[in-house]
């Protein structure tokens, strides 16, 4: 709130013009007045990134559980997976237009794209984090493999793999902008080009707090899942002597 009125005392003591830095209280206002213009492309952005994330969280739990269980397939699927990571999105995301179209598959595909790695490296790491001399354990009362992975290395990779899947839909919003930045008809991303190019700089910086807001709201969403998903990270288990 601070951070706010200093803002807004700022730019109206400097006289500085609304089209390079409205003050806050003129984007209030934008927000107000072009609410149902930004909620409409607010679902269309959200419904990219909800979809590229599912894509990705799906094929990064696939790739994770490869790579566990085989080097042979770790060898192969990792220098990939490192180098989709430092692929320049704004490279090749025109590519994915011209491939799909103006559909929402570009989008999609660019979120996806951005919120692979984080998942899959985490994945791997929490499947690998489990207790050898618990595995052993169960190995000696005759568990199958299947058996151990669903009672004891998902469980203990299920924090890893929320923690990858927070980073990953922060991703997925920043993933679906870029792909409307490269085309699209609708979204938010269109909404801040469309803006930029009226000068409308008020209706940018509402877009700009929209995908924020968004980007929270998907953040705490994930963090509740992941309270309920392991309740027993909520209890501190203590030993007796």
């Amino acid at each position: 709130m601070g951070l706010l009125v200093a803002w807004e005392v700022s730019v109206r003591l400097a006289g500085v013009p609304s089209f390079i830095l409205p003050p806050p209280s003129q984007i209030a206002r934008r927000v107000v007045s072009d609410f149902s213009l930004l909620a409409e492309h607010f679902l269309v952005t959200l419904g990219e990134i909800v979809l590229g994330f599912v894509i990705a969280l799906v094929s990064a739990f696939a790739f994770a559980l490869a790579i566990f269980y085989s080097k042979t397939l770790e060898r192969v699927f990792y220098p990939v997976i490192i180098f989709l990571q430092n692929m320049p999105l704004f490279a090749i995301a025109p590519l994915l237009k011209l491939w799909l179209g103006f559909t929402i598959w570009p989008k999609v595909t660019v979120a996806a794209l951005i919120a692979f790695f984080p998942i899959v490296v985490n994945t791997v790491d929490g499947l690998r984090a489990t207790d050898p001399d618990l595995i052993d354990l169960l190995k000696i009362f005759g568990a199958s493999r299947r058996q151990i992975l669903q009672k004891v290395q998902l469980p203990a990779a299920l924090p890893f793999l929320f923690s990858g899947a927070r980073v990953g839909i922060t991703l997925s919003v920043v993933g679906a902008v870029i792909g409307e930045w490269v085309g699209a008809q609708a979204g938010l991303g269109y909404v801040m080009l469309r803006a930029n190019a009226t000068l409308k700089t008020d209706l940018v910086f509402a877009a700009i707090f929209a995908l924020a807001g968004l980007g929270v709201l998907l953040f705490g969403l994930l963090t509740l899942l992941e309270r309920w998903a392991t309740p027993w990270r909520r209890f501190n288990i203590t030993h007796g002597p």
